[in-house]
């Protein structure tokens, strides 16, 4: 760990994420808080595997577009010899059952009573996104989001998953921003609503909701997924990397962002998933001399080198 203008820093710094972090630092709005992750890079605002705390406060871009983006791993009792026999046959039946890619949706309907929560017709917003919701449920998205089937050490098998809220976390995201008088883009200035605010509660509503969701779907994909292998869940790990808790820290409440980073209090379990090729762990926090400077909080996966638009040349 290294300490850059008062930034505890983990991994290799990188230069561009470091002083996007520095800039969030000079705000109008400061947080008392910050941290960068080891698999830390620039991001919209604030870089991913940044943490950033406030009281208080809650910084819209910090938590980002993908609300609740999060990984889930299910411990299952299959058998791993037949598994690894099957996996060709098993992936296929995997993406017949369940759609992946940008604006897509099932074709198998997912209920949930989180449809029944009244805020979905109390707030415009969420009246119009409804529809959307419902569809998108249980879907998987694009880019670097998964699902997975693992053969651990001790040959178990694992089905783990990465992915959020789907399209109705970019639609809270932007809404707020733009309501907020803010811009979108790699360096605007981060919104900060105060918590108190009308439109920081109604921010906060519809995070939790968010929340919820991207919970609601994670756990359905990893169920269908054991039933596809025909596999029972013994264990399971679960947590958010893209969102915004009220903590006591250094004896104080405050809102903690913690944008592509896991929450890792001590025994508090986390799944983190490797790039390709690489291995994927489930980590468990522990307490550290260093575990308040992160405010108990670790990495949420591979860091990168280039983002996907660098990468396409």
């Amino acid at each position: 760990m290294k300490i850059i203008d008062s930034i505890p820093v983990w991994g290799e710094p990188l230069p561009e994420a470091v002083a996007q972090m520095k800039a969030v630092m000079n705000y109008e709005k400061k947080p008392d808080y910050c941290a960068l992750m080891a698999d830390h890079h620039i991001g919209y605002s604030v870089p991913v595997g940044g943490v950033v705390a406030y009281e208080r406060a809650i910084n819209v871009n910090g938590v980002g577009f993908d609300i609740a983006c999060g990984n889930k791993a299910v411990l299952l009792d299959c058998d791993a010899r037949t598994t690894q026999d099957n996996i060709y046959r098993t992936m296929n039946e995997i993406q017949k059952h369940i759609s992946f890619g940008m604006g897509r949706k099932n074709n198998e309907r997912v209920d949930s009573d989180l449809f029944d929560d009244p805020l979905w017709s109390e707030l415009p917003l969420l009246r119009d996104l409804q529809a959307k919701a419902m569809e998108q449920l249980g879907t998987v998205g694009g880019g670097n989001h998964y699902v997975d089937i693992f053969i651990d050490d001790i040959e178990r098998v694992w089905v783990g998953v990465h992915f959020g809220s789907r399209g109705l976390g970019p639609s809270i995201a932007t809404h707020f921003i733009k309501a907020a008088g803010g811009k979108d883009g790699v360096h605007a200035e981060p919104v900060i609503l105060d918590e108190d605010s009308d439109l920081g509660q109604q921010y906060l509503r519809c995070m939790e909701l968010a929340g919820r969701y991207a919970y609601a779907g994670r756990n359905w994909v990893c169920d269908r997924v054991a039933q596809i292998l025909g596999g029972g869940i013994t264990e399971s790990v679960h947590n958010h990397h893209n969102f915004a808790w009220k903590e006591r820290h250094h004896g104080k409440d405050i809102w903690v962002i913690r944008k592509g980073a896991t929450p890792a209090f001590p025994g508090q379990k986390g799944f983190v998933g490797g790039s390709m090729g690489d291995v994927s762990v489930i980590l468990e926090g522990v307490e550290s001399l260093h575990s308040p400077q992160t405010l108990y909080s670790t990495i949420h996966g591979a860091g990168r080198a280039l983002g996907r638009t660098q990468a396409k040349g």
